[in-house]
């Protein structure tokens, strides 16, 4: 039976002795083949040794009188009572101002838009939150991949995969479920044997239910969004938007099993 491969998930993991006792072992077989991996293992249990040290007399430290829990407690109960009159001050003079106020503000509460420009920017803040997770980057793991896409299906009403891009050069991680404001969505996690993160979002789309493929970014995190018949797809990932779309390409393809 071959050994899944070590990744750098699991190097860190072996660091924070975050490991079950299987994948450890795993892990230190690994290391005592590979010195060069194993001295930079080293270097990561010392800057960890020494983060420690560092901060250890921070940690000692008394709580401050200020961060008291009853007074905390003290201070938000009577807070509370200058933010009630606060709120019902507000609603007169909303009240007063009349329809024409009112409407505005109701225009101000409605829920973001949800087409493409949503979906980029829900797959942006995901990738962001998770692919620089490096103790759990995913909820259910590749060994798992049927049951993740037989739960996304059932989450999202409708039946969805987990692309291969093997041929891209990158491995399955992973995935998990994701709430959005437009319903639930399922994001999968891939990387490279250089540790390069890429992810895709996938939901169903309220607007857009078709739309072409159109690049976004934000900072130093890249993509493509499309969507076809009600389901919206978001690859994103520190890429170039040129190395990101022969890959939103292969996804597209096989989406449509050709």
């Amino acid at each position: 039976m071959s050994i899944r491969p070590i990744s750098e998930d699991d190097l860190h993991a072996f660091v924070d002795q975050a490991l079950d006792p299987a994948r450890r072992t795993e892990v230190a077989e690994y290391l005592k083949s590979h010195p060069d991996v194993a001295g930079r293992v080293e270097d990561y249990r010392r800057q960890r040794e020494a983060l420690r040290a560092a901060l250890a007399p921070i940690a000692e430290e008394p709580v401050p009188s200020r961060l008291d829990l009853r007074r905390l407690i003290e201070a938000r109960q009577t807070s509370r009572g200058w933010r009630a009159a606060a709120v019902a001050a507000a609603a007169a003079i909303v009240l007063l101002c009349g329809g024409a106020t009112g409407w505005m503000l109701r225009d101000l509460s409605q829920p973001p838009v949800g087409g493409i420009a949503a979906l980029a920017s829900q797959a942006t803040e995901s990738f962001e939150v998770y692919a620089s997770d490096h103790v759990r980057p995913v909820e259910l793991r590749a060994e798992d991949r049927t049951l993740l896409v037989d739960w996304a299906s059932q989450r999202l009403g409708r039946a969805v995969t987990a692309p291969d891009l093997s041929r891209s050069g990158y491995r399955f991680m992973g995935g998990r479920l994701v709430a959005t404001p437009q319903g639930p969505a399922v994001l999968f996690m891939y990387d490279d044997d250089r540790g390069t993160r890429l992810a895709l979002l996938s939901r169903r789309m309220v607007i857009d239910q078709d739309a072409p493929m159109r690049p976004h970014a934000r900072g130093s995190t890249a993509g493509f969004a499309w969507a076809e018949n009600g389901i919206g797809f978001s690859l994103v990932g520190p890429l170039s938007a040129e190395a990101l779309h022969p890959i939103a390409n292969e996804i597209r393809r096989q989406e449509h099993g050709i």
